[in-house]
């Protein structure tokens, strides 16, 4: 039964098209290997540059690392590629990668949509390769040379690395202990990102010989009984700190498998940390009974019903005078909205920050719309100008693009779009592909058969079905 499980299980993400055909998987090692070759050529254009004698010009090099969904093997169809750029002792960050190496990428006929996140935790360019969506990152290492078969773990290329290229290098380090600590690994998925992927893995080595349904349904009863803020960490057979002073204060403490005095970054406040523990009962719910004649998975795909466990919500209304100025204003709204989250935290209580984006059809500028449910809280009456104010004034430090118009208002769930009231969609053909939205052009969402929240596509104004470009 649990083999009969695991099987429907793996048909209905063949079904969803979250399984990459062998094409699609051609086409991704094809561009690591082009991506590797521009590396390659940057870092000798480099050493060039800087005026370095002839034979260490022939002996430099630079690679790149996969890491994330990619590097663990379970990408999706539509999944983006994470890829640390590793380079030698010259070539700079600020110089080398962001100018010399973004200008060779951006005449490059293969990239489109290229950016430079500079600002962020971890520096990164972002840029479609043929239609794949690149995640790059750089670490700068005290070498002259980078071997292609880098060994991250080998203190002489890892030595003196400075804070920004420890956080750069964190997802590669992760990645290479989960895969050597993990048992049966062929057997077992991970989910996307960094802190999914620490729980599952932990799951995966206490039940190693488990089939793929029985691990999903352990996963849910794991952490929807977890005795937080204890740590999860990975055994690697050694002895580490019970607590980290601090840290104490996570509300989810996940242990990297790198180190035993580092935790996974975390954006999570007060708000999130119930919505999570709440997901894993409900997922604990929907899979316990996983051997069960009438189980089936679609069940665990239900979408949450915001409007039936939300009478409130609090409408972000995000906009710009541009189409193309629309994206990175929306983007660094985003990165901010924890801020707003402790705000509302602080006035109303908790708060269900829905990630959906969803468009008003009856206004024209480019814009977002974003519904967040409100529990009843301290009060039903929330002001928002002054919530608006305090975020405003948040948003406007250190936010170099022209700004665009956000919008703060409490509206009834009756008042909600069609498209956000309805909690099912009989949309036929429709495939779950999580992508964050292309901007720049003007487009109708269509939403996920089973998570009509998510924009999964958009039909432009000429008819032609499109994805969005870049993952989340």
């Amino acid at each position: 039964m649990e083999d009969e499980r695991s099987s429907s299980l793996l048909q209905l993400m063949v079904n969803e098209g979250l399984v990459p055909s062998p094409e699609e998987e051609e086409s991704r090692k094809n561009v690591i290997e082009k991506l590797k070759k521009i590396v390659m050529a940057w870092a000798k254009r480099v050493a060039w540059q800087r005026r370095l004698p002839k034979q260490d010009i022939a002996a430099s090099s630079a690679t790149l690392l996969t890491y994330g969904s990619y590097g663990l093997g379970v990408h999706g169809s539509e999944s983006d590629i994470d890829a640390l750029c590793a380079g030698p002792y010259f070539a700079t960050m600020v110089e080398d990668f962001f100018i010399v190496l973004y200008n060779m990428l951006k005449n490059r006929p293969e990239v489109t949509e290229i950016h430079r996140v500079k600002d962020a935790k971890v520096p990164l360019m972002r840029f479609e390769f043929d239609g794949i969506s690149i995640d790059l990152p750089y670490v700068q290492l005290k070498v002259l040379a980078v071997p292609e078969n880098l060994d991250i773990f080998d203190p002489l290329f890892v030595r003196d690395i400075d804070e920004t290229g420890w956080k750069s290098m964190s997802g590669v380090f992760a990645n290479r202990q989960i895969c050597q600590l993990v048992p049966n690994l062929e057997l077992n998925g991970f989910l996307g990102g960094i802190h999914l992927a620490i729980l599952v893995a932990f799951v995966c080595q206490h039940e190693p010989n488990a089939g793929l349904g029985a691990l999903i349904s352990n996963f849910f009863k794991t952490f929807a009984f977890w005795p937080w803020p204890r740590p999860v960490e990975l055994q690697d057979g050694t002895l580490h700190p019970t607590v980290n002073p601090t840290e104490t204060r996570l509300f989810i403490p996940i242990r990297l498998p790198f180190s035993p005095y580092e935790y996974c970054h975390s954006n999570i406040t007060r708000s999130t940390f119930y919505k999570i523990r709440a997901e894993f009962l409900r997922g604990h719910n929907f899979t316990k009974n996983l051997l069960k004649p009438d189980f089936d998975w679609h069940n665990v795909m239900e979408p949450f019903p915001y409007t039936k466990k939300y009478t409130r919500f609090l409408k972000i209304f995000l906009s710009a005078s541009k189409q193309d100025e629309l994206g990175d204003w929306v983007g660094w709204i985003k990165s901010r909205f924890r801020c707003l989250l402790f705000k509302l935290e602080e006035v109303q209580g908790i708060c269900d920050p829905n990630p959906a984006e969803y468009m008003d059809a009856d206004t024209a500028k480019p814009h977002v719309v974003f519904y967040w449910g409100l529990q009843p809280g301290k009060t039903n009456a929330i002001d928002t100008e002054s919530v608006k104010d305090v975020f405003w004034r948040n948003i406007c430090t250190g936010y170099q693009g022209p700004f665009g118009e956000m919008e703060l208002s409490v509206v009834q769930a009756s008042q909600l779009p069609k498209c956000a009231q309805s909690d099912t969609l009989n949309r036929k053909g429709t495939k779950a592909r999580w992508k964050i939205t292309d901007y720049n052009q003007q487009r109708i969402p269509i939403y996920s058969q089973h998570l009509p929240h998510y924009v999964v596509g958009y039909v432009s104004t000429n008819g032609d079905p499109e994805y969005p470009s870049a993952g989340v």
